[in-house]
């Protein structure tokens, strides 16, 4: 079975007419928004404002789609090959062409924030109140928004500030290869090769990659540092400038979350850290260490479960236990893998970890995975197609409904990777059984205590950001203590990880600050859902569609209550960590 996805329903080459037509037409489509704008929204338009703002979201969702798709194929090119130089030079060009909406969109906001009837037009038409959760959404942005002029520039300063320094960030850590010495041979091997060693059931394998990893880190620090404190300055700048009082609040709002969920969650989270802990040295202890866990052990195997899936394996079990939740479901994904919409080969040049693209208007998606038989693999394809089953749920939405919070985008694929988790634990022998409860907890810690930590740093960054650059030394030491504070005893001291802010690409992403606590409450929420299913058997299903199309439309707290959950509150989530508490308490007593 191919590894490697196709982009040919896109386009099949740079130089295709096909592409080479549509960048053309990206100057045309432009300049028929300008031309739109200049009449009906700059100058008195024959148009009634129902008319102009039914026209606007037209063209709007049209735009998107298209957008979507051109500079999808770019970017989609350069994840799998980082040093593609036609991919890098359209995203640069295309970046540019679609900066100049951005007067359109500023002018546009402007006079939507100032309709004084806003609710009584909404209310006439079927297609206003069909976009009404995105247009008041726009208002309430509106705020923010600075002058035509000054977001003209900020948007031109972005191309060649924060995400060209993004790009860097992602060219280095991919192509950057790691020499390893294994069973006597030395061989050089691709950042993500070298991080699912962490995976491996021989020890020594673990913790040279690890020391291997660690010592390569050296040769990009000072660059990776200067990224992070370029974006990071820049993010602080964009926040002061336009009203927000902090990054953080920019981020609760570009999410749509309230301070309240994300306060209640994570005091929750923050309450059972003491439990992980205890995981993490019963673990520690059963893999002979005295001084908590080292963190080229946290991902150890333990148990029986030592066996590696074929790709067509993974295939088959994800396919055929989506199937017993949901047809649908299981249909999407056989889909995703005959298209080769999956691309799971690890190589050279390609980027590491795992994403999900939605391609709306094509009513497709691509996955990147880098799969090396584990069962981490399995359950990270797995999480993907959720994302991207999420996707299939919102295509009869529009593109502007088709977006969601960023929260809820961690929904339908922690929801998915636990249906596989659930029906490898029911064929599971006790041995294996014991293999699969300690790698879900092991999941969990990543999700809760890293997670965590993760919080911890990045505000720690940004408060010290505002004073100055940090140099490698401190970003390490700030890393440390944020470790420390959310691991605590369950992690060896000396043997932690002082690199994971050059690791974790959202870091780097001037657009998603604080893009960690999105999956914990994924996590969290998802096991709520899970809950529900188990309670309400196959009648949930049917809910549990209607609650993903409605992401694109509705608050994360107006989404959580169609299915009676209040996300403010802490004990809800304390609900969702207490069924984490009894795998780790059966975890020790086994």
């Amino acid at each position: 079975m191919n590894m490697r996805w196709s982009l040919d329903s896109l386009y099949t080459s740079f130089d295709s007419d096909a592409f080479q037509n549509d960048v053309k037409k990206v100057d045309t489509t432009i300049a028929d928004m300008q031309e739109f704008v200049r009449l009906h929204i700059d100058n008195k338009s024959p148009l009634t404002t129902k008319e102009i703002l039914e026209q606007y979201i037209q063209k709007t969702n049209e735009m998107s789609d298209f957008g979507r798709r051109i500079m999808g194929f770019a970017s989609l090119t350069s994840a799998v090959d980082t040093k593609n130089e036609d991919a890098r030079k359209y995203q640069e060009i295309l970046s540019k062409k679609f900066v100049e909406l951005t007067p359109c969109q500023v002018r546009f906001e402007k006079w939507l924030s100032e309709l004084q009837d806003l609710n009584a037009i909404i209310a006439s038409s079927p297609v206003l109140e069909d976009h009404r959760y995105n247009l008041e959404r726009t208002v309430e942005l509106h705020r923010y928004m600075l002058s035509e002029k000054e977001e003209v520039l900020a948007s031109k300063l972005r191309n060649t500030g924060s995400t060209a320094w993004t790009h860097l960030q992602n060219l280095m850590t991919s192509t950057l290869m790691i020499e390893l010495e294994l069973n006597g041979e030395t061989q050089s091997y691709p950042l993500p090769v070298i991080r699912n060693m962490a995976y491996d059931s021989n020890p020594e394998t673990r913790r040279k990659a690890y020391e291997a990893e660690l010592k390569a880190y050296e040769k990009i620090e000072e660059v990776s540092a200067a990224c992070l404190n370029s974006i990071k300055g820049e993010v602080l700048t964009m926040s002061k400038i336009r009203g927000y009082s902090s990054p953080l609040d920019m981020g609760l709002l570009d999410s749509d979350m309230e301070r309240a969920t994300l306060e209640a969650m994570l005091a929750a989270m923050k309450e059972s850290l003491p439990w992980f802990r205890k995981y993490m040295k019963k673990k520690a202890e059963l893999l002979g260490h005295k001084e908590g866990l080292p963190f080229y052990d946290m991902f150890a195997p333990m148990g029986s479960l030592e066996r590696k899936y074929t790709y067509e394996e993974a295939r088959g079990f994800v396919v055929d236990n989506f199937r017993s939740f949901n047809p649908a479901l299981a249909d999407f994904a056989a889909n995703a893998f005959a298209k080769q919409w999956i691309d799971a080969e690890p190589r050279q040049g390609k980027r590491g970890g795992a994403f999900c693209s939605g391609l709306h208007g094509l009513r497709e998606c691509r996955i990147l995975s880098n799969f090396n038989g584990n069962f981490n693999d399995v359950t990270t394809l797995a999480h993907e197609l959720g994302h991207g089953y999420h996707g299939q749920c919102l295509y009869d939405e529009t593109s502007m409904n088709s977006g969601y919070p960023m929260p809820l985008a961690e929904t339908a694929s922690t929801f998915c990777e636990t249906i596989v988790f659930q029906a490898a634990l029911k064929s599971a022998t006790p041995e294996e059984a014991f293999t699969l409860l300690e790698t879900s907890i092991s999941d969990a810690t990543q999700i809760i205590v890293d997670i965590y930590s993760r919080y911890l740093f990045e505000t720690k960054l940004f408060e010290r950001r505002e004073t100055s650059s940090l140099p490698v030394a401190e970003l390490k030491k700030i890393m440390h203590e944020a470790q420390e504070e959310a691991y605590g005893e369950g992690l060896h001291k000396d043997l932690r990880h002082p690199y994971m802010w050059v690791n974790k690409p959202h870091y780097y992403y001037a657009g998603s600050n604080f893009y960690n606590y999105p999956y914990s409450f994924g996590q969290l929420f998802a096991i709520g859902l899970y809950a529900e299913y188990l309670k309400r058997g196959q009648e949930f299903v049917p809910a549990y569609d209607a609650l993903l199309k409605a992401t694109g439309r509705n608050s994360i707290s107006d989404v959580a209550e169609l299915v009676g959950i209040d996300v403010n509150s802490i004990d809800f989530w304390r609900s969702s960590l207490d069924v984490m508490k009894k795998d780790i308490e059966h975890f020790l007593n086994l």
